[in-house]
């Protein structure tokens, strides 16, 4: 099964479609109920972080392969503003919306690897794994 899905997000809507997206993908592959809710708050917060601070993106999901492990890679990319402090934003507690500052830490957390590259006035994009075990 070879795949890769892309919703654009614009819009709240969005953000569910992609959830469900990536739940349905995760099932798929082979991700138990418990690593199927990890990989789903992480796309619901990438996904709302593009929501709420570039306004429009997109967040691909596709099964990955290496060596004879298989995984779910999520790679959410968008044209905003960029982030013009990475280290700040990864630090634990750090919020700019309210919110409970879970944000980026939260989904490395949740995820095996995670990688962020950002240019501020250019966007973000992030790329994230979560393999099989």
């Amino acid at each position: 099964m070879e795949f890769q899905s892309c919703v654009k997000i614009l819009n709240e809507w969005d953000i569910v479609a992609v959830r469900q997206l990536g739940r349905n993908a995760a099932k798929e592959i082979g991700f138990g109920t418990v690593d199927q809710a990890r990989i789903t708050t992480a796309i619901s917060e990438l996904a709302r972080n593009i929501f709420l601070y570039a306004k429009e993106g997109e967040i691909c999901i596709k099964k990955e392969l290496k060596s004879k492990k298989s995984g779910i890679k999520i790679i959410a990319r968008d044209k905003g503003p960029g982030i013009y402090d990475v280290r700040k934003v990864m630090e634990v507690g750090f919020t700019t919306s309210g919110g409970l500052g879970a944000g980026l830490p939260g989904v490395k957390r949740l995820m095996d690897e995670f990688n962020i590259h950002s240019t501020p006035e250019q966007g973000t994009a992030i790329m994230t794994i979560k393999w099989l075990s």
